[in-house]
């Protein structure tokens, strides 16, 4: 890798961020495709004057944005994709031009790791466990980019549940069901082909926690964990063992940092670089 004069900088900022793995997985890209590209990560507090800066610098082509930040950005912006727009949240800034753009790749990115694993949304019944911002993104994606015969969200929180069915059913023009997650869940896997699992249940330090109960599901689920640490947690353990279709939440995090990639440098993604440095990254064997 060399850096020069004329290396261009990409970057996450969040806070905290030191756990990110976009750096392995951009610095990795950019070296399989032979770019003249780094990307780091900084915690940033001051969200206006980091943005000032990116804008300033005519080298900096580039930002991935994380929790707290995605909402906060948007303000600071000369231009804003219309999904981002409707989800209410960026999670990557191309600088050119002098001018900003904000984007989201993270329902697009959950939408092409299904397409890479074979598995169309069309005409399927999609339940969406949880209720965040991930949730909320691939919901909108779901929403208005495929032909998903039914959206159900279900959640603990019942405000913040019926907040995203109710946006997503207004900005979409399709109908999203909203359910209590302690008393709707058996009832809606049953009556779900999709089942993408958007709570913290399954992550480092409860690995050994899901939500779903392992005999609710059946071969016919295709079951999607948004968690990658652990890179197989209980509810994907618990799905292959029921003989489930299953994709794993690196995939979505591969996936939308892809067409991050794919936005600041305009060439192809190389994927399998990206998921070796991942898997290598969280400890796994690539």
């Amino acid at each position: 890798m060399r850096i020069d004069a004329h290396t261009r900088l990409c970057a996450v900022i969040g806070n905290p961020v030191e756990h990110s793995l976009s750096p392995a997985l951009h610095n990795a890209a950019f070296q399989a495709a032979g770019l003249n590209y780094v990307y780091t990560a900084f915690r940033v507090e001051d969200v206006p004057a980091c943005l000032a800066g990116m804008r300033a610098m005519h080298g900096f082509r580039g930002m991935s944005v994380t929790i707290p930040h995605k909402i906060a950005v948007m303000s600071h912006l000369d231009d804003i994709d219309p999904m981002a727009r409707r989800v209410g949240s960026v999670n990557t800034i191309t600088h050119a031009n002098g001018r900003l753009t904000g984007t989201t790749t993270d329902g697009p990115g959950a939408l092409r790791a299904f397409e890479e694993a074979g598995v169309s949304l069309d005409g399927k019944r999609v339940l969406f466990i949880g209720a965040g911002g991930a949730v909320r993104a691939v919901a909108f994606a779901v929403a208005e980019l495929t032909r998903a015969e039914s959206i159900t969200v279900l959640g603990r929180t019942p405000e913040r549940v019926r907040a995203i069915a109710e946006d997503v059913a207004t900005k979409t023009a399709r109908p999203v069901a909203a359910a209590d997650l302690a008393t709707g869940l058996a009832d809606a896997v049953a009556g779900s082909d999709i089942l993408i699992q958007g709570t913290p249940i399954g992550m480092h330090p409860k690995p050994g926690e899901s939500p779903v109960p392992r005999e609710w599901l059946q071969p016919r689920h295709v079951c999607f964990d948004m968690v990658y640490r652990p890179n197989k947690t209980r509810f994907i353990l618990d799905a292959e063992a029921a003989g489930c279709t299953i994709l794993l939440g690196i995939e979505m995090l591969l996936n939308q940092a892809a067409l991050q990639f794919e936005q600041w440098t305009g060439v192809p993604a190389p994927l399998a670089a990206m998921r070796a440095a991942a898997l290598d990254a969280l400890g796994e064997h690539p």
